[in-house]
């Protein structure tokens, strides 16, 4: 079976050759061929490169084109600060919609226009051209609150909630009509999955993701399915309160950080919810040995039962070293770990 085979028949079929292994990496992915981060950022090329190479030498079954939060937002024209060899980072001091008045009548940008969108929908497509149906491809997009806190700054976005929720739904409806047809452009290049990276929404609580939150996430997969594209729903820190709502979304994969057990995840979303992760990215993948990080993996297959994919809580942070990266697919192929099959 091909890499690409073993996600799909996990995740469509639900059978199980063995847990595919799909950590996040973007910094250690651009060390891995010596990239700055900047290069990495803003050349697909540069980013192909590397995750090719990193899936090859740390034996992933997939490769992403994630690199940073800021590319719809700039090609909303908001200001982005742009770094040597960090991940861009929008200037939430002059949010682009800090006048909330610029809203009104504003269009969509043109993810072929040759923006930052743009050199994403090109990376999926060198990655189609370079791995054919061998290796799962993921797209990425933001989702509609961590879009929203980009464009609007984290803080006025958080009290914006409370203070104008017909601005939130207003805003909502358009980075979500954004990212559906972000999404379909990296569908038609060759994306299988589209990454949903929603860090805001681990801010809020039940009751306001439930109520502002879980309808546009709603949508925005729905649309992705109906484009033949599948999900996976990364809200990094901790989403405990909000997984049952989160385990109802359809998403095909469900990420869980290491703020959440994976037993607490697999009773909130049900016995069917592919779920990945959750091992600690510092304490465990990064200072840690390889025979922790096995056994961090061990106690999060126990818990999450078949359905489920090897990967940290976030991303593999920068400076790890490659044999605990490499314990990962290690962990993946052990006859242990095929128990459930």
């Amino acid at each position: 079976m091909t890499k690409k085979e073993i996600v799909i028949d996990l995740l469509k079929e639900k059978t199980r050759t063995r847990s595919p292994v799909m950590p996040i990496t973007m910094m250690f992915a651009a060390d891995q061929t010596g990239s700055p981060y900047v290069e990495y950022a803003k050349d697909y090329r540069v980013l192909v490169e590397a995750q090719m190479a990193t899936a090859e030498k740390f034996g992933f079954d997939h490769v992403s084109v994630i690199s940073d939060p800021a590319r719809e937002a700039a090609d909303f024209g908001a200001m982005i600060h742009y770094f040597p060899d960090q991940p861009p980072a929008v200037d939430e001091s002059n949010a682009f919609f800090t006048d909330k008045k610029r809203l009104a009548g504003l269009k969509l940008p043109d993810p072929l226009a040759g923006g930052r969108m743009h050199d994403r929908i090109q990376g999926v497509a060198l990655f189609k051209q370079k791995t054919g149906d061998n290796i799962l491809i993921e797209g990425w997009l933001e989702g509609p609150c961590a879009e929203a806190a980009d464009l609007r700054g984290i803080n006025n976005i958080m009290t914006d909630f409370f203070d104008d929720p017909g601005f939130i739904t207003d805003l909502f409806e358009l980075v979500v009509a954004n990212a559906v047809n972000f999404a379909k452009y990296q569908i038609e290049a060759g994306a299988d999955i589209i990454g949903v990276g929603d860090a805001a929404a681990s801010l809020v609580g039940p009751q306001i993701y439930e109520e502002f939150v879980y309808p546009y996430e709603k949508r925005l997969i729905d649309q992705i399915h109906a484009m033949g594209g599948m999900v996976r729903l990364h809200i990094c820190g901790n989403i405990a309160d909000s997984l049952v709502q989160i385990g109802k979304l359809g998403a095909e994969i469900v990420d869980v950080d290491s703020m959440v057990t994976m037993k607490h995840a697999r009773k909130k979303t049900g016995i069917n919810q592919v779920l990945l992760g959750n091992v600690n990215p510092v304490t465990v993948v990064k200072n840690g040995t390889p025979d922790l990080i096995y056994a961090a993996l061990q106690q999060c297959a126990d818990e999450a039962g078949p359905n489920y994919i090897v990967g940290a809580g976030c991303e593999i942070p920068r400076g790890t070293s490659d044999e605990n990266v490499k314990t990962f697919a290690k962990f993946a192929h052990h006859e242990k770990n095929t128990r459930y099959n």
